[in-house]
């Protein structure tokens, strides 16, 4: 049951031009914040249409409270953003996972999958274990996706590329020091290469803020393969508050103007009362 400041969330009046997710890791790390249900019971109140990056596991909650998963988790153990597509040797163990997902996603009529590059270290837990250049490693994400792709086709399920940033080094979920895919050009390029319309861009505007800058024209670059999209604030993947540096609204209404009709994600780490920092984020961003 709502309690009453989860009620008076409900007070929102949301334009209905974005449909707004929220990101599950964000409101459970360490069990510090939201159980499941909880952040069900708030996505609701908010008028959040998703719970997304959970798995199989906690969909029947999701169908309880009319709920869908945007954008669901690999099924990859551990950090699935270190063992990716670009390293042959995790390819057996990846793609099985990505099917098993895709056929999950099938089953609940959920839309879409999210993928990753993978550190370029050939240990990803090793960086002195020699690299995988980046011609390599866009070949082999190109060649497993190109693998993917048709049943994902099948399946009438996306796979969401993501690209992360390499800067940040001050918390594990800040950022990615030997992700390859810390250049959104490149994870684009990859996506364009594979050619299929069930793998796109997942276009996380705190990761590219970081590596990259200029969102609004980089948005419209890559209007054609916008399969999701990720908030947080910079510096510290944090609110989308007055601390931070990145203008949300303007981004928000351009993606409107693309006629982008996928969900917006929100995943910033709270660092006040995760309660108020989701409102605010849902009011900033819906434009």
């Amino acid at each position: 049951m709502l309690n009453a400041e989860s009620e008076a969330m409900s007070e929102l009046k949301l334009k209905g031009n974005i449909k707004h997710s929220v990101v599950f890791w964000c409101f459970n790390i360490a069990g510090e914040f939201w159980s499941f249900e909880k952040t069900c019971q708030v996505a609701v109140s908010l008028g959040c249409k998703s719970i997304e990056i959970c798995g199989p596991e906690d969909w029947p909650m999701l169908k309880k409270y009319g709920l869908t998963c945007a954008l669901a988790a690999n099924g990859m153990p551990g950090a699935p953003f270190m063992r990716g597509l670009n390293n042959p040797e995790f390819h057996d163990e990846v793609l099985a996972a990505t099917k098993k997902t895709i056929d999950a996603c099938h089953e609940y009529g959920y839309p879409a999958v999210i993928a990753f590059t993978g550190y370029k270290w050939r240990n990803p837990e090793d960086p002195n274990s020699g690299e995988i250049s980046a011609e390599e490693g866009a070949a082999n994400c190109v060649a497993a996706l190109k693998k993917l792709a048709p049943y994902a086709e099948e399946k009438n399920v996306t796979i969401c590329l993501e690209h992360l940033n390499t800067r940040d080094s001050s918390h594990p979920m800040k950022g990615h020091p030997g992700y390859q895919g810390d250049d959104i050009d490149y994870v684009a390029d990859i996506v364009r290469r594979v050619g299929s319309p069930k793998v796109k861009l997942l276009f996380d505007i705190y990761h590219v803020q970081l590596m990259n800058g200029d969102v609004i024209r980089r948005l419209e670059e890559n209007r054609d393969i916008l399969g999701h999209i990720h908030t947080a604030g910079n510096p510290g993947r944090c609110e989308l508050d007055e601390n931070q540096e990145i203008n949300f609204p303007p981004i928000l209404r351009k993606l409107v103007e693309l006629g982008y009709d996928g969900y917006v994600g929100h995943e910033f780490i709270p660092n006040r009362d995760p309660l108020a920092g989701l409102r605010q984020a849902v009011e900033v961003c819906d434009v």
